[in-house]
């Protein structure tokens, strides 16, 4: 069977992959088992954490050391806050596992030896049981801890909880909880309304340890392994480009390549080298898609408390208001892999394809509803005729803004994200937009990148448009627009044209006042700055 790149589940032999223990302080891992320790492993969605973890319990049964059982509590998920049922389902799960690691039913035997007793104690009882009949100590690795909500996941927490003074013969030497976040940040409302954090419900936790994305290097080996495997070449040039696109998010990592190596069915020719502009196309296609990756991510932009994060950055907030974007929200949001935090500088969208997908995915039924068509812009030879295209804008804003920004669930970005969508409509007629925007940026980064030609390293057309909005003077807003504009132009190179947009929201000004354009010269270049 010919080798992939796995964009579902966990890794196969027959996938490409990253050795999923180096991907681990494995050692760091070890030395907490060996100490006994209770402890946390937590990563985003589809960053193969489940390979890890199997890798992890296999690694531990092939050194004969312990009887390491791995399983799945996510289908409690369904029960909610029915403990029995999730008590029961969980008891079941390890004992099956368990049997299928030590090749006998003991374990089974012993969970229906439970079966009569207390339910805020059976799950104790059997783990305290089952730890006595075996001949090595256990390390029980649950995933999805964090799907059970409410009484149950308070349960199951508690109860491993009240065994841990027996370990390790008489209770598992070490339990690693599994899920999205670190169990500390759990908050969990019961079903008499009660709030329970994690941490208290599980105050045994030794530390927590975070599963990263792939590194530059881990990326290149990846790919490498398609190269060795099939001879297809991948042009250098990719490489950048797929870090900017995932800054190494697996999923995204293994779909791009997916992407382009096989979903492209004139790339199954392996003869053909994987270039730039495929990694684009592959990028446009995934996101079209709105695959399960995706679609997740489009979801959760829906909660509020993911709100409170995203839309500030979205309008290039100055300083964020402390009282909308709490802490507690911006480390949700880091947890589900939306966000990150370099060192020094402000959150800002996890990668290049995020930043892509979050303004496209809200403004998509907008989008649907804009009868303007990319032939209306386009000249002889392809290229987009951007002043007509902005000065209908302007008219449609004039017409629209107001009533259409309202029905935006991301309204502070509303400006910005009216204009992206009038600009995405158009430019699916075969071109790309790359943007740049966060918090303290105090504005909005946008290239529009049109080819020319069917043809890969033809002419393609580039234009700079640089978003404000109007804080202060309008003369200080122009002044500084101008030189942000020149930089990304300088940055981005080899650009036809630039355009300064300034939304100015000063209700008390007329229309009239607000629309105007100008031609500027700064540094050589010719910039048309837009007030909307």
């Amino acid at each position: 069977m010919d080798r992939f790149f796995n964009t579902a589940g966990p890794q196969t032999p027959d996938a490409y992959t990253i050795d999923p223990l180096s991907r681990i302080d494995l050692e760091d891992v070890l030395t907490l088992i060996r100490q006994q320790r209770y402890f946390v492993l937590h990563a985003p969605r589809q960053t193969g954490k489940t390979t890890c973890l199997l890798a992890l319990r296999n690694h531990l049964n092939h050194t004969g050391n312990y009887i390491a059982v791995y399983v799945n509590v996510e289908g409690g998920q369904a029960s909610r806050n029915d403990k029995t049922t999730v008590i029961e389902s969980t008891i079941d799960n390890i004992a099956s596992e368990t049997c299928l690691v030590t090749g006998n039913e003991l374990p089974m035997q012993v969970s229906k030896s439970v079966r009569d007793l207390g339910i805020d104690s059976r799950l104790s009882i059997f783990l305290q049981r089952m730890s006595l009949q075996l001949d090595k100590p256990l390390v029980l690795i649950i995933d999805e801890i964090d799907a059970l909500v409410g009484d149950s996941l308070v349960a199951v927490l508690r109860q491993i909880r009240s065994g841990y003074a027996n370990r390790p013969k008489a209770f598992p030497q070490s339990v690693i909880l599994c899920g999205v976040r670190d169990v500390r940040d759990y908050r969990i409302v019961l079903s008499n309304q009660d709030i329970v954090t994690g941490g208290s419900a599980f105050n045994i936790k030794a530390e927590s340890l975070r599963l990263g994305n792939f590194s530059k290097e881990e990326i290149h080996e990846l790919y490498m392994q398609h190269t060795r495997e099939t001879g297809q070449q991948w042009d250098e040039a990719c490489f950048p480009m797929v870090w900017e696109a995932t800054e190494g998010q697996p999923w995204l990592v293994n779909a791009l390549a997916h992407e382009v190596t096989y979903k492209m069915k004139e790339n199954r020719d392996r003869s053909v080298t994987i270039t730039p502009e495929m990694i684009y196309r592959a990028q446009e296609q995934i996101i079209y898609r709105r695959d399960t990756h995706i679609d997740i991510l489009i979801y959760k932009l829906q909660e509020e408390r993911v709100r409170r994060v995203i839309e500030p950055i979205l309008a290039n907030d100055e300083e964020p208001d402390e009282e909308k974007m709490k802490t507690d929200d911006i480390q949700y949001v880091t947890d589900m892999g939306l966000i990150t935090r370099d060192r020094g500088k402000p959150i800002r969208i996890a990668n290049g394809i995020y930043r892509e997908i979050i303004p496209r995915e809200l403004t998509w039924n907008t989008q649907q509803m804009l009868i303007q068509q990319p032939q209306w812009y386009q000249r002889a030879d392809g290229s987009i005729d951007m002043e007509k295209l902005l000065l209908d804008f302007q008219q449609f804003f004039r017409q629209n803004a107001d009533s259409w920004i309202q029905t935006f669930d991301y309204a502070e970005a509303g400006p910005q994200l009216l204009l992206q969508a009038f600009l995405q409509r158009i430019v699916n007629g075969g071109g790309y937009i790359d943007r740049e925007y966060g918090l303290g940026r105090k504005r909005t980064d946008l290239l529009i990148r049109k080819p020319l030609t069917d043809h890969y390293g033809g002419p393609i057309q580039r234009i700079v448009l640089e978003l404000k909005l109007k804080r202060g003077s309008m003369d200080t807003v122009i002044e500084k627009g101008l030189e942000q504009t020149w930089q990304y132009m300088d940055t981005v190179g080899s650009v036809d044209e630039g355009h300064l947009i300034i939304f100015d929201r000063t209700q008390e000004k007329s229309w009239d006042e607000r629309i105007w354009h100008k031609s500027y010269s700064y540094q050589g270049h010719s910039i048309m700055v837009w007030g909307m």
